[in-house]
């Protein structure tokens, strides 16, 4: 695939814009728009502005397209992506794809527009025409409630060379231009598409495009060329300039500080780029000369905090060695040195800003004095363009005129942005949120909550009901495939959170949550409809095991209509949940609840009943057997010298005897993983214990347990010892060897390395919470085969043993899991036994203008059943592909005859920045990946995607390439094509048009 894009004619895009919004009142595939209200109006560089937000010069800003789409979201400043001498395919040349990496923090390896400097000059122009069209056809504000800020670099001799010195002078006065005058022409003698657009709006566009500027600097440039680019343009040339600094203006030591402090330690830098970029004391005595100077000449002055901050790639970010850094991380900084320059200049320098400006930051930047706002980052994450409506919405403040920074306000986003959680590192590095499957060619929406979960959980139904108030039915789609409702509606690890697309809004939906409170709401009702089913299956099976699996399996087995028996040697039900697992984690009568939802379904239990001889099950009339025997053999860690306590032994001593245990004062825990977390929270609770230490081998980020058992650990007082690893426990201490992280491997990952130093621990009690094993001689004692590790060879598919009829789940197969795991296996057994599909998948009808009002729009988990109001409908519809295509090259459309929307990539819109693999849940990249419409014969020659370039519009005939193979098609031929593609194909070449490029 080429990553040369192609600019459409002003005609192409007027077309795409009206006919668009008509169909499917949509723009560029924006469903919402932002409508400006004349009170808000405010005033820079003599200009009316609707809103003081906008995209900054980079990737939103490059295409006109881009421009259009983010003011029909509210965008009214607009600094265009910036131009140098180096364009083209020269500069194309020097940046790696993809160049975009904005999961969570963002990085890129891309600096200024890719097209030729005509080229983007054209492209700004035909912009300027659409939008101010689209502002009177639409009734989106005033024709001239924007503005366009022109950002030229890097060096003077390239400012003054010919082709930047005509970019600079026709945007400040274009009307002279060809593009200019082409494009009034073309409404002109077009204005019968216009409902509300007249000849007289169309002939009143000013050709006055552009009368500020902001200047970027490479890395390194001396503050004697900065200076003398500014008196440049501001003498020479008359613009009203904003000077991009950078935040290497703080110092290495202050960055890196605060960097480490807010959890970004990993993030890699030197100092070398604050020794070489411009110094603070330069810095100042230059800008109060250029103020000097634009007040003279009675010109707005400022600087734009911030440009670009380079740092080290080492974990593969991105196919480069440096990249630069912006978003959640680069916020610190940049309000950073906005305060330090607000206090030096008692507020009097005016600052734009960028770097990590958001929608929960946005309003308090604004308040403070600082404005225009651009950013970049958050309009690259899901939802796309259409979070500028929020951010837009929460700056609308009348009669709002600029006196000045405040230092005061601003020095206080400094100091809130430490413990800010939109902006403090998570402990723990982000989960993949992509499911192990390559995205197909057409049907792609999907739940990625439901495909993380084990046992594929339906939880857009439910949530879908929870928030409707359908508590019963919630909680009969959840028992259709998980019977422990309140055990894992309590404690379930979640995994389906992490998949979540609402984690890169703002935090999952808290799926967890929901679930319990169905089960809260709905347990009476759902227990008062059921009946034991009749006896229909012959045969009669035994569950060993009465934990989280074995209760699953003789759920699902008795709930299929077959007679089952659940044997369990202790006096209850739960398993390691009722026994070892804290009550301070999950009370006894969540517990209770589920094994009573087991007896209601008929599964006769006997309890206080060891089984270890199946021979005698089979002589009873068992024809089949299910092992949920846990993993009960307990783990050890060997020290030089002195002893360990287990973990489950412990926590078993310490639920039964209500923590009254004498353990003394100074407890150490041993382990990362989410048992060791239970036990240190435990041992916390326990009588007479002062202080308890964690100690691992490694840091924090790299434990194995989930990011809310560590954060609860922190917050129940743990001491974490980090970059310890144990070696003998004598005198009340135990002696450890001191680690350091190494370098980052291929993968990505620090491995550790002695240091020659050790450290004592007080300790009175070890406790180790290495990881249990399975009880592999219990296996053997019964004929079922093992691997080399003690583990039961069972087929993956159904869990069955070399013993027919005779299966193995749970902790008892591969070692301790989650209960959902546990779940999933029992599930797996219990279909085997009955030969058939136990369960069913079910999908909530989702209102489309429902779906849509969500997407864009930050919520912030709510109380109660309104959290399941936060859901996005994936499975419905997901377009983040779409959404976060900053040049609107993936396109969702509606194909006759087909029930869910389709993704159609454009070609020769895309120039494979990568943003959108980041954000599909699938394994794939989309740009890449999904069905393309190449513009000619030629960008399909140059490309390897399956797709289809139009050879005659009136024939509809195709070149068209699938699975490898290449074919000319034309409607109402026979092809081997499948149909939904030839459907698809039809629906562009009928449908939209206004695709096919002209």
């Amino acid at each position: 695939m080429s990553d040369i894009m192609t600019p459409m004619s002003f005609g192409q895009l007027l077309n795409w814009t009206l006919t668009e919004h008509k169909k499917y009142g949509t723009v560029f595939g924006e469903h919402h728009s932002y409508r400006a209200d004349s009170r808000y109006d405010r005033t820079i560089f003599g200009r009316k502005l609707e809103t003081p937000v906008g995209p900054a010069a980079g990737p939103h800003t490059q295409l006109a397209q881009n421009i259009a789409a983010a003011y029909y979201t509210g965008s009214r400043f607009f600094e265009l992506k910036t131009v140098q001498i180096m364009d083209g395919a020269e500069l194309s040349a020097c940046v790696n794809k993809p160049c975009i990496k904005a999961d969570d923090e963002c990085y890129n390896c891309e600096w200024s527009t890719e097209l030729y400097v005509p080229q983007a000059m054209e492209e700004y122009i035909k912009a300027w025409f659409l939008c101010k069209v689209m502002a009177k056809e639409f009734g989106l504000g005033s024709m001239d409630g924007f503005q366009f800020n022109i950002s030229v670099g890097y060096d003077l001799e390239g400012i003054k060379s010919e082709k930047i010195d005509n970019f600079l002078n026709t945007m400040k006065h274009a009307q002279d231009s060809d593009i200019f005058m082409s494009c009034r022409k073309y409404l002109l003698d077009h204005a019968e598409l216009f409902e509300n657009v007249t000849k007289e709006d169309i002939e009143s566009i000013s050709g006055d495009i552009c009368n500020s500027v902001t200047i970027s600097t490479l890395h390194g440039c001396p503050p004697q060329e900065i200076e003398r680019i500014a008196m440049h343009l501001i003498t020479e040339k008359g613009f009203h300039t904003f000077i991009k600094c950078n935040p290497t203006l703080l110092g290495y030591e202050y960055a890196r500080k605060i960097m480490d402090d807010m959890g970004y330690d990993y993030v890699a830098f030197g100092d070398f780029h604050f020794r070489d970029d411009l110094q603070y004391e330069d810095a100042v005595p230059m800008l109060t000369r250029l103020m000097k100077v634009c007040g003279e000449r009675n010109l707005e002055f400022g600087v734009k905090i911030t440009n670009t901050f380079p740092v080290d790639v080492k974990q593969n970010e991105l196919p480069s060695e440096e990249m630069y850094m912006s978003g959640k991380s680069l916020y610190p900084l940049s309000i950073s040195l906005a305060a330090k320059l607000a206090k030096e200049f008692d507020g009097k320098l005016r600052i734009s800003y960028s770097g990590g400006a958001d929608y929960h930051n946005i309003k308090d930047i604004v308040d403070a004095g600082i404005w225009p706002v651009t950013v970049a980052t958050t309009l690259l994450k899901p939802g796309g363009y259409e979070r500028m409506i929020q951010m837009a919405e929460l700056l609308e403040k009348e009669n709002d005129v600029f006196t000045g920074v405040s230092p005061e306000k601003t020095a206080k986003l400094v100091e809130e942005v430490r413990t800010n959680p939109h902006h403090v590192k998570a402990v723990k590095p982000l989960p993949s949120r992509k499911m192990k499957k390559q995205v197909p060619l057409l049907d792609c929406f999907v739940a990625p909550c439901r495909e993380g979960c084990p046992i594929h959980q339906d939880i857009p139904m439910y949530l879908k009901l929870v928030n409707e108030g359908k508590y019963e039915e919630a909680m009969k789609v959840i028992t259709e495939k998980n019977p422990l409702p309140f055990i894992t509606g309590t404690i379930c690890a979640h995994p389906c959170m992490g998949k979540c697309t609402r984690n890169f809004y703002e935090d999952s939906v808290h799926i967890r949550g929901m679930k319990l409170v169905a089960a809260e709401n709905g347990y009476d009702a759902l227990m008062g409809g059921i009946t034991a089913p009749h006896i229909t299956r012959k045969g009669r099976a035994a569950v060993i095991g009465g934990g989280p699996a074995g209760m699953a399996a003789a759920y699902f087995l008795r709930r299929s209509g077959m007679e089952v028996t659940l044997f369990e040697k202790t006096g209850a039900l739960g398993g390691v949940v009722r026994n070892v697992i804290p009550g301070f984690r999950i009370p006894a009568e969540a517990i209770d609840k589920d094994a009573a939802l087991l007896e209601k379904m008929g599964v006769t239990v006997s309890l206080n009943t060891e089984i270890r001889d199946l021979d005698m099950l089979k002589n009873a009339g068992y024809t089949d057997v299910i092992l949920a025997v846990g993993a009960s053999e307990p783990g050890v860690l060997s020290l030089e010298k002195g002893a360990a306590v287990n973990a489950l032994e412990f926590l078993a001593e310490f639920k039964e005897k209500d923590g009254d245990l004498d353990i003394g004062k100074n407890v150490v825990v041993i382990g990362g993983g989410n048992t060791a977390m239970d036990t240190a929270r435990a041992a916390k609770r326990t009588k007479g214990v002062e202080h308890v230490y964690l100690v691992y081998r490694r840091t924090k980020r790299y434990m194995p347990a989930d990011e809310e058992e560590l954060v609860m650990a922190v917050e129940g007082g743990v001491e974490f010892m980090e970059l310890l690893a144990p070696m003998k426990a004598e005198d009340g201490k135990l002696l450890c060897k001191v680690m350091k992280l190494g370098d980052y491997d291929a993968s990505g990952r620090r491995g550790v390395v002695e240091t020659g130093e050790e450290r004592e621990v007080p300790a009175d009690t070890v406790i180790a919470a290495v990881g249990e094993k399975v009880p592999t001689a219990f296996y053997e004692s019964l004929g079922i085969h093992v691997n080399e590790r003690g583990r039961a060879i069972v087929s993956e598919e159904t869990c069955e043993t070399n013993l027919p009829g005779v299966y193995v789940v749970g902790d008892g197969l591969g070692g301790p899991a989650t209960v959902v795991e546990g779940i999933r296996d029992g599930l797996k057994a219990a279909e085997a036994v009955a030969g058939e599909k136990l369960v069913r998948d079910l999908d909530p009808d989702m209102d489309e203008d429902e779906i849509y009002s969500r997407k864009g729009n930050i919520a912030d988990a709510k109380d109660g059943a309104e959290e399941s109001g936060r859901c996005l409908g994936c499975p419905g519809i997901c377009e983040n592909c779409v959404e976060v295509c900053p040049n609107r090259a993936n396109i969702s459309i509606r194909v006759p005859g087909m029930e869910k929307h389709q993704i159609i990539h454009v070609d020769y819109m895309c120039n494979e920045c990568g943003n959108c693999r980041s954000f599909c849940p699938y394994d794939s990249a989309p740009y890449l990946d999904k069905f393309t419409l190449f513009a000619n014969e030629k960008d399909m020659e140059d490309s390897k995607n399956q797709g289809f370039t139009v050879l005659d519009r009136e024939k509809m005939t195709c070149r068209i390439r699938f699975f490898g193979d290449t074919y000319v098609w034309s409607k109402g031929e026979e092809t081997r094509i499948p149909e939904g593609i030839l459907k698809l194909i039809e629906a562009v070449c009928t449908d939209y048009a206004y695709l096919l490029k002209d």
